[in-house]
């Protein structure tokens, strides 16, 4: 099967009142716009290396499929990006770790001059060995997912005991072997009282991490589709401690970004939009999906927006409520009003940035306002359909008895197992 489918420096803490302020003229504290020293993660493309994971997550959106990949297939991927001119590579999936070819996929990548990241649970990271093998292979850094400091919360998320200490031991043999941490973290209803909690953890027991991200949970794919009671947060659940753990970082000097959460959930920070910053600077995301989605190229990331986002000062910027599920109530979407171009300015200057996206001042996004901009959504003229993966028969066979497993581990923790591709 072979197609393509297209679809900030250490200011003081902004003294607004973190939430209740939609719908209210509200100004944010100068200088609050962009917390330095981080490289960004636009122009950066993922690749599955795998499907499948040593953990059950009962929320997970990428679950086992029966798709595999060699290191030839991956070569080819990296080969797409860097004729694409990406900065850098994402190599995620599953459990990335679990391919046995992953430091000489890093190390092809790293050798074509890509910027190398994993995404990683941590638990095969914690070996300070393969953490090694990594960083001699030019993994330059490591997103660990932990979701809660709160070892019962963490267990019950992952499907599994033990994977907090694991995922903690994997910050400190990363860093040992010298690779860069981020910390990445899903919201979902169970954590969404806590992100500060996690952010207080880390930043005392684990200095070394200087950047985290947040992605709110994606309701519309896997076993989160079909969760969506158990793990699908409500926006106002997570308003108040997204804001006490995006403040908690800006004090401290450190860096984020936060994905899928409207702007009018995070007016003070709304610089550290993933999707903002990607509108403001016209900027695109490739996925190579190692399932029947195969290749997804997204150059547009407005979503869902209700009526009354219509007079939203932000509007233009913001990406909406991501929810392709039907899991969020738009309801919870009011405007606010706010100064939109500082807010554009302080994305724009970011040098620290290294992505080269098509507006670099102010003044150039001012302009670009101005013409109609053609949808880049369709296949682009000279792109080759490369092939991600392929369904073989010992792949097939792999995959079913890993269903098989996975339904003894879904009726033991009560959560549902995904529905087959064909059935989504």
């Amino acid at each position: 099967m072979e197609h393509l489918i297209f679809g900030a420096g250490r200011d003081k803490e902004a003294t607004a009142a973190p939430y209740g302020v939609r719908g209210r003229r509200h100004r944010p504290e100068a200088g609050a716009g962009y917390a330095r020293g981080l490289p960004g993660v636009a122009n950066i493309g993922y690749i599955q290396v795998v499907r499948h994971c040593n953990h059950f997550c009962g929320f997970c959106s990428n679950p086992t499929t029966p798709y595999t990949h060699d290191f030839a297939s991956m070569a080819t991927l990296v080969d797409d990006f860097v004729a694409r001119d990406y900065f850098g590579v994402i190599l995620t999936g599953g459990e990335p770790t679990l391919h046995p070819e992953l430091p000489r996929i890093a190390a092809y990548a790293a050798g074509k001059g890509l910027h190398v990241r994993v995404i990683t649970n941590g638990h095969r990271l914690a070996d300070r060995s393969f953490a090694r093998a990594l960083a001699d292979a030019g993994v330059a850094l490591a997103h660990v997912s932990i979701y809660s400091v709160h070892p019962k919360v963490e267990a019950q998320l992952r499907g599994m005991d033990g994977t907090l200490p694991r995922a903690l031991e994997a910050l400190d043999a990363a860093h040992e072997a010298g690779i860069e941490l981020n910390v990445n973290c899903v919201i979902n209803r169970l954590n969404a009282d806590h992100l500060d909690d996690n952010i207080r953890y880390l930043i005392r027991h684990h200095p070394q991490v200087r950047h985290f991200v947040w992605n709110n949970l994606d309701p519309s794919m896997g076993r989160a589709q079909v969760n969506q009671e158990q793990f699908t947060p409500r926006l106002a659940d997570f308003e108040l401690s997204l804001h006490r753990a995006m403040r908690l970082l800006h004090r401290s000097g450190r860096t984020f970004r936060v994905e899928k959460v409207p702007l009018c959930y995070m007016t003070d920070f709304a610089w550290a939009s993933t999707e903002t910053r990607k509108i403001v600077k016209a900027e695109e995301r490739i996925v190579h999906f190692l399932d029947d989605k195969q290749t997804v190229r997204q150059t547009e990331w407005g979503h869902r927006y209700a009526e009354a986002c219509g007079v939203c000062s932000l509007r233009s910027i913001c990406g909406g409520l991501f929810d392709r599920g039907d899991g969020y109530d738009p309801e919870e979407l009011a405007p606010v009003f706010i100064d939109r171009d500082a807010i554009v300015a302080a994305i724009v200057s970011d040098d620290a940035d290294p992505s080269e996206g098509e507006v670099r001042s102010l003044e150039q996004w001012r302009a670009r306002q101005q013409v109609p901009q053609p949808s880049r959504s369709g296949p682009v003229p000279g792109d080759g359909l490369v092939a991600v993966g392929r369904v073989t028969d010992r792949g097939r066979r792999l995959y079913e008895a890993k269903q098989r497993s996975e339904a003894t581990k879904a009726e033991r923790l009560g959560v549902a197992q995904e529905l087959p591709e064909a059935d989504e």
